[in-house]
């Protein structure tokens, strides 16, 4: 069960990362065929990631009330809709419309998955469950160009949407024969005050993120709605400390662990999160190769990826999460600084060797970074804990595109010119630094943290 349940559940991971990664490249040419710019597509980018920031938090509420297994069954069957609706779309609003709607199913997929995870695994196997949940979820973002540039480039663009229709079928028939697990019911009240302000400050900041780093608007909408979101998440907070039952409750943050995960994997994320931006363009724009080329060089990381799974569980279990973390993040963060250090002169063979390096770590990190989040959290605070976990990913994600954006803008504009390498370069090397930062936050935390997940036996010094 250790390796069946989140097996699974990967698939609507995979599915999930893999399709908001494969539609970046296939923007020109959906563009070109429903008959409207390549930039005011990008829309379709948000409309798709607001989707997610409204729904997310009501994810846990959805799981405690009407049961995991069914919102994850329904979850996969409005995405696959939301794909069908993609593919069939003849014009720019047709096409925002179906990306929200097909955001929607992407919002419970995620959490709940998770959530189904964490309530049918021991938390002395969590680490392991964690790395088969991990490993599927992170080939999505370095498949997805691969992917997307072939069909693009070979068959046609409707075909990044009608790959999900079996790959949905097949996880909604086996979850629904081999996912075995408690389904507990909660039926507490629904906070539809703190949905309403969760859904403007998340939506509102994402969105403001999205504006500034891929300006498809003016870009004064984007830093008036992230100043909009701000204003709501402080609203939230305090509405939260005077209701019994808030959506999110930021009381969970008390858990020390958690709020480790939550800061550490968030900063860290904001690196990761900007790299599946900058590397494509880096390679298309500055280097000159096709959609094809990059995907292929960029897919590497996957299999650094998979190799990291028959890595972390021992890894863990030798040295414990405080140091692995650590590490991790510290030289995760070097990695994906180095790729600043890529010119066209490079040879394929080291690009592909620091991304290896890079996907291991990666994976290594937030397989021991999502299981340590858990480590002092009951079934009870679970599902919270997996909403409040989605929306830390989605926004730190966000928000690693818009400083890559706005570090590009910045730099292109100091010199005066078009877009250089040099703009990608001091863009890999800033949020780089931002991902190794998360390793403080590990360092500081005892050597046995977590240790009744991660299996460490932390060495005892005899006393004379």
């Amino acid at each position: 069960m250790v390796r069946v349940t989140p097996l699974i559940l990967a698939v609507a991971l995979f599915m999930e990362q893999m399709d908001s990664t494969v539609i970046a490249t296939s923007l020109p040419a959906i563009a070109a065929d429903i008959g409207t710019e390549p930039i005011s597509l990008k829309l379709a980018l948000t409309a798709y990631f607001v989707a997610l920031a409204i729904f997310i938090p009501i994810s846990g509420w959805m799981a405690d009330r009407f049961g995991a297994k069914n919102i994850f069954r329904l979850a996969i069957f409005v995405f696959m809709l939301g794909s069908l609706a993609c593919s069939f779309s003849y014009s720019l609003e047709t096409f925002v419309a179906s990306r929200f709607f097909q955001g929607i199913g992407s919002s419970m997929m995620t959490p709940v998955g998770r959530l189904l995870l964490v309530r049918s695994t021991p938390r002395n196997e969590l680490v392991s469950a964690m790395a088969w949940l991990t490993v599927p979820a992170l080939l999505g973002p370095v498949t997805g160009p691969l992917i997307g540039g072939f069909l693009t480039t070979y068959l046609s663009w409707h075909w990044i949407f009608w790959i999900n229709i079996p790959i949905g079928i097949a996880g909604i028939l086996l979850a629904g024969r081999y996912l075995k697990v408690i389904d507990a019911r909660n039926p507490r009240p629904i906070d539809v005050v703190g949905f309403i302000l969760a859904a403007v400050c998340f939506s509102g900041t994402i969105f403001g993120l999205s504006v500034i780093s891929l300006p498809a608007l003016p870009i004064v909408y984007g830093y008036l709605t992230v100043a909009v979101g701000v204003v709501s998440g402080i609203l939230y907070l305090m509405h939260a400390r005077r209701t019994k039952y808030p959506l999110l409750d930021p009381a969970l943050f008390r858990h020390k662990l958690f709020r480790s995960s939550m800061i550490g994997g968030s900063i860290f994320r904001v690196g990761v999160g900007a790299v599946p931006f900058l590397l494509p363009l880096m390679l298309q724009l500055g280097f000159g190769l096709n959609p094809f080329q990059s995907g292929a060089i960029t897919f590497v990381s996957a299999i650094g990826a998979i190799m990291s799974k028959f890595l972390a569980e021992q890894v863990y279990a030798r040295f414990g999460f405080p140091r692995v973390l650590g590490f991790a993040a510290f030289f995760g963060g070097i990695l994906i600084a180095a790729q600043g250090f890529f010119t066209q002169g490079t040879p394929a063979a080291v690009m592909m060797g620091v991304l290896l390096a890079g996907g291991i770590l990666r994976s290594i990190f937030f397989t021991g970074s999502n299981a340590i989040g858990y480590a002092d959290i009951d079934n009870e605070e679970a599902s919270q804990a997996t909403a409040i976990n989605a929306v830390a990913q989605q926004l730190s994600i966000a928000f690693g595109v818009a400083v890559a954006g706005a570090i590009i803008e910045i730099s292109s504009r100091a010199h005066g010119g078009g877009l250089t390498l040099i703009d990608f370069q001091v863009a890999f090397f800033v949020v780089g630094a931002l991902s190794a930062i998360a390793g403080i936050v590990y360092f500081r935390l005892p050597r046995d943290a977590g240790s009744d997940v991660s299996g460490h036996k932390p060495a005892v010094i005899a006393k004379e």
